[in-house]
């Protein structure tokens, strides 16, 4: 148990120090330059990471061994990123810290995962409480406290650990890969199915398979402030999903849709991204009705009798629309597409009893990936968690074996 462990101060284990705050350009030849931009998530693609030049006093001062530890000292990622190196030839940047064990009490790679625990959060969470920007200076981090089992607990440990994280990576890969299969089945479902041309079938201009009351206009060009109580519109930076609701939309002063009367909203249309990221697509809800839209937004209503709405809006997805709209789409600051190229969009209409077979097998894989993303999200919770744990019985002298179940797939 860790009681009869001992224990000791980072400092009193380990040198730290800062990294090498570089004084001139970067050269192809000179030792690599680790910045905290290469290792975010604990990983790093050295051919990725910038050589820089420094003089030989500097670089034996600075310079990065194997199994060092770097860790971020300030901003955002402070003691979220760090990593233990496997490359000689290279240098930290001055906002790291170096960390490098000099005791034969500790192992570098006991100390390294001991960096993913509650202990060490809840120092380096008390370090940086109080700044704006965050940091974690090299004499707070020497006051670490670790725990020091004997040297042959250190290396059971860090066995059982590195297994159990890739017996967890394993299990949140294979996860990953169900929802990436799904995605995959669908993606290449929709382009056969907007790739071919069957018995029946007719392209036609987008402005010729509307609904006689859909214009195919740009929505309001000023909507002004938020107003209490006001009329919801909807922006491009609210396609962010499917289906959009009323939920966290922009109200506005209803006299300012007085002269947009032409984009307001039924439920239930397409509501077309032309400016800014043009081809982003969503679907209004019904409760979106007497709603509008601004000025980046066209509203698309399908005559039903030619093209079912929701089969319109797979076909908007499709690469066969959305390569359309990317070679329509023009200017450099605010890239957009305009309502004419709009409106000549070619689009087919096959016969209505293929769209209902179509829109059926797209919404029965769509809900397929809904259902994996949730399993991946609750298995990826669920996964962190048994790493907390695990690591939480590592450090407390508890870790005597380990649960294989939480980690199966």
């Amino acid at each position: 148990m860790m009681d009869a462990w001992a224990i000791s101060a980072l400092g009193e284990l380990a040198e730290i120090n800062y990294g090498f705050t570089a004084k001139a350009s970067f050269e192809i030849n000179g030792p690599k330059f680790l910045r905290i931009t290469d290792i975010q998530g604990g990983a790093v693609n050295w051919n990725e990471v910038p050589s820089c030049k420094i003089d030989e006093a500097d670089y034996l001062k600075y310079k990065l061994k194997v199994d060092d530890i770097v860790f971020v000292r300030t901003g955002a990622t402070t003691g979220k990123s760090f990593l233990i190196t496997k490359c000689e030839n290279s240098v930290a940047a001055s906002y790291l810290i170096r960390v490098r064990p000099m005791d034969d009490r500790i192992l570098p790679d006991f100390l390294y995962l001991f960096f993913q625990s509650a202990a060490y959060w809840d120092t380096v969470n008390a370090g940086i409480s109080g700044s704006a920007q965050g940091g974690f200076n090299a004499s707070k981090l020497a006051g670490l406290v670790i725990p020091l089992p004997p040297i042959p607990e250190q290396k059971r440990i860090v066995v059982i650990l590195d297994q159990a994280f890739a017996d967890i990576e394993q299990a949140r890969a294979k996860t990953e890969q169900n929802l990436k299969n799904a995605s995959e089945l669908f993606e290449s479902y929709l382009q056969q199915v907007f790739s071919q041309r069957g018995e029946g079938w007719v392209e036609s201009k987008l402005e010729d398979v509307t609904s006689s009351d859909c214009s195919l206009s740009y929505g309001i060009v000023q909507p002004g402030n938020n107003f209490d109580s006001g009329l919801p519109v909807v922006r491009p930076t609210d396609l962010t999903s499917e289906t959009i609701k009323l939920r966290g939309l922009k109200l506005i002063d209803p006299l300012l849709a007085d002269s947009y009367q032409r984009t307001t909203l039924q439920g239930g249309e397409l509501l077309l991204c032309v400016r800014g990221s043009t081809g982003v697509i969503s679907i209004a809800d019904e409760e979106l009705a007497g709603a509008n839209v601004t000025r980046g937004i066209v509203p698309i209503r399908f005559d039903q009798e030619k093209i079912i709405q929701k089969f319109g809006y797979y076909q908007f997805i499709s690469k066969k629309i959305q390569h359309q709209i990317k070679a329509g789409t023009y200017g450099a600051a605010l890239m957009q597409i305009n309502i004419r190229d709009l409106r000549r969009l070619n689009f087919l209409t096959p016969p209505k009893d293929f769209q209902v077979e179509v829109i059926s097998k797209l919404d029965e894989i769509t809900d397929l990936i809904k259902r994996l993303e949730t399993i991946y999200r609750s298995k990826s919770l669920d996964l962190d968690e048994l790493k907390k744990s695990i690591l939480q019985k590592a450090f407390t002298g508890e870790l005597t074996h380990i649960e294989r179940k939480g980690v199966a797939a």
